[in-house]
């Protein structure tokens, strides 16, 4: 039985992750530090024979008994609200965390992939956004905590696989929803269901032209999973290049959840991507991958995972303010 390490295990995507991994017959050891993971996401694994859990953050020493043969580094802060309330955290799981785990992959001579993101790409000029595109990123701006976090992980990963010849696989996530968001992390997609759940008006920052492309969950970890297979060690977007402005975005909300409330809009904060669409026509050539899931289907999914979720967790504010990160 093959063995792989996961570290976030107990966030959205890594609570995934180690789904799929499990069903594919591995064993699966999970590592997070629940800063903003949560045990919920993976407590149906813990009564089973090949599952076994770390509490432990990965910007210290991490030693994991026993061979592993893979490793998928998705520990860090990815929300906004996140980044900007912990941005040293963010900022060390990037940098001395990928660098703990790199040294562990080469401990183990296992293969590692790291969870890399759009934000790389910063508020980008060149669209859609290609691999080779550098990107145009403010690394002083309050964003810069993970936007440099990702992109130094990615510099080092690749400086372990030239200096070390490590086995090294990069994955450029692109927005990505689907069961086990958080309600209130902030990002677009919670931020409307939920506040149209609750009978609130939806907000949106900027004039809501911006674009965003949304990723059902279950094709990105299909993706992903495809990439730790492949040969490829040079950065791969995963993502769905259906492109829509968060203005429409919204309108589909409302419509799915049948609410009647208005939208309210506020300013856009500092450096907030004012398009953001991946060209995937490396991960359709190289994976023989592409997005299957529309977003009428995954919306629906979705909407009834939050639904489901108790009256306290529904109700749940995050006492968080952006003001301070718009520019005046």
């Amino acid at each position: 039985m093959k063995r792989v390490l996961i570290t976030g295990a107990a966030g959205f995507l890594g609570s995934h992750l180690c789904d799929r991994f499990m069903t594919e017959g591995y064993y699966v050891i999970g590592m997070d530090n629940l800063i903003t993971g949560s045990l919920k996401n993976i407590e149906h694994l813990f009564p089973l024979e090949n599952f076994e859990f770390y509490h432990h953050d990965v910007s210290n020493f991490v030693h994991v008994s026993g061979d592993l043969d893979y490793i998928l580094h998705f520990a860090s802060p990815a929300s906004p609200i996140d980044y900007l309330k912990i941005p040293i955290q963010t900022l060390k799981v990037g940098s001395l965390g990928t660098h703990n785990l790199l040294g562990l992959a080469k401990a183990k001579n296992a293969r590692i992939l790291v969870a890399s993101t759009s934000e790389v790409y910063g508020d980008p000029l060149v669209h859609p956004q290609t691999e080779d595109y550098f990107g145009n990123v403010n690394p002083i701006g309050p964003r810069g905590v993970y936007d440099e976090a990702k992109r130094f992980q990615e510099a080092i990963t690749m400086a372990y696989h030239r200096f070390h010849n490590l086995e090294t696989r990069i994955v450029r996530i692109f927005n990505t929803y689907g069961p086990r968001m958080r309600l209130n992390d902030g990002r677009v997609l919670p931020a409307f269901i939920g506040q149209a759940l609750r009978g609130e008006e939806l907000t949106i920052f900027g004039d809501g032209s911006q674009t965003r492309a949304f990723c059902y969950v279950d094709d990105l970890i299909e993706g992903i999973y495809r990439l730790l297979l492949s040969d490829y060690h040079l950065p791969v977007n995963i993502g769905n290049p259906n492109e829509i402005t968060i203005k429409d975005f919204a309108e589909e909300v409302l419509k799915l959840t049948g609410s009647n409330v208005g939208i309210t809009y506020r300013e856009l904060p500092e450096n907030d991507p004012t398009q953001r669409n991946p060209d995937i026509s490396r991960a359709r050539e190289l994976l023989k991958w592409e997005p299957k899931v529309d977003r009428a289907e995954g919306l629906k999914i979705t909407l009834e995972y939050f639904k489901s979720l108790t009256e306290e967790e529904l109700t749940k504010k995050e006492h968080f303010s952006f003001d301070k990160y718009i520019k005046r």
